[in-house]
């Protein structure tokens, strides 16, 4: 088991900004929680957590499903931009470690993370979750790969050496504790889950029509690219303008407005509490 220590980051205003309007939303993933959650709990749902929930874009795709759902995050910036755009009634967000949830004990139908588990303590965040979830409650850990992929016609193979080649320029950058491979820090999740009842999905494709701009925002919210940034930010301009100019290239186009396929690569946990 890994144990690594919880992290306080994305919390720049002009980051906060950026991870607001350039992340993806899995949207689709919540189907299969639900679809995870309704044997056993019978739609009786009434509180979901949303831990580590940062702009609350994740948060607010559960309120449809609960009588309640509370935000947490230890990011006062994330919070003050989710508050700020939340337009659900029965949505809040509560400043809070992933360790030290504010809930009692067996209170919560559903206990979720949002591409956040990563930067948890995440040994001592199973046992938040096991206390404070209810019998039969669930636990729900998406995140995704950072190698997305783009597809664009003929081009699509290309842009994929293209990206290849942005991810490589990053990689020195990247933050020792995810690892190699983002995957592996969520299967010792899944391994040391205590819930007997429990489901990997380890690759599940999000397609999302976007602008060549828009996906080089989208890395630009990477922590890679903002240490590269924080330390030289004239190379980082540079490598996201020649990765720019070189996907328009490919693809044949004069316009960073152009648009085109983002394929990103998701995986989660689904765990149930006797």
């Amino acid at each position: 088991m890994r144990d690594v220590m919880a992290f306080r980051l994305f919390e720049e205003r002009d980051h906060v900004a950026a991870y607001l309007q350039y992340r993806l939303t899995p949207y689709e993933l919540i189907n299969k929680i639900m679809d995870f959650m309704e044997p056993k709990m019978q739609n009786k749902f009434n509180l979901a957590v949303d831990v580590g929930c940062g702009n609350g874009k994740g948060t607010v795709l559960l309120a449809p499903f609960f009588k309640q759902v509370v935000g947490t995050d230890v990011s006062p910036a994330q919070l003050e931009l989710a508050r700020a755009y939340s337009t659900s009634p029965n949505v809040s967000y509560s400043q809070s470690p992933a360790e030290e949830l504010p809930f009692e004990s067996g209170q919560v139908d559903l206990l979720a993370a949002m591409t956040a588990a990563h930067w948890f303590e995440w040994p001592r965040f199973l046992k938040e979750a096991e206390r404070v979830l209810k019998p039969n409650g669930c636990l729900a850990l998406l995140s995704n790969t950072m190698d997305m992929e783009l597809e664009y016609g003929d081009a699509t193979s290309a842009l994929n050496d293209i990206c290849k080649e942005f991810y490589a320029a990053l990689l020195p950058y990247k933050n020792p504790c995810l690892g190699t491979c983002s995957s592996q820090t969520y299967l010792e999740m899944f391994d040391s889950c205590p819930f007997p009842d429990k489901e990997w999905n380890g690759c599940q494709k999000i397609y999302r029509t976007a602008t060549v701009n828009r996906y080089i925002g989208l890395v630009e919210t990477f922590t890679s690219y903002r240490k590269m940034k924080s330390q030289d930010a004239t190379a980082a301009k540079r490598l996201s303008d020649d990765i720019r100019n070189k996907l328009m290239a490919a693809m044949q186009v004069s316009s960073p407005d152009v648009e085109l396929t983002i394929v990103t690569k998701y995986f989660y946990i689904l765990a149930r509490k006797p």
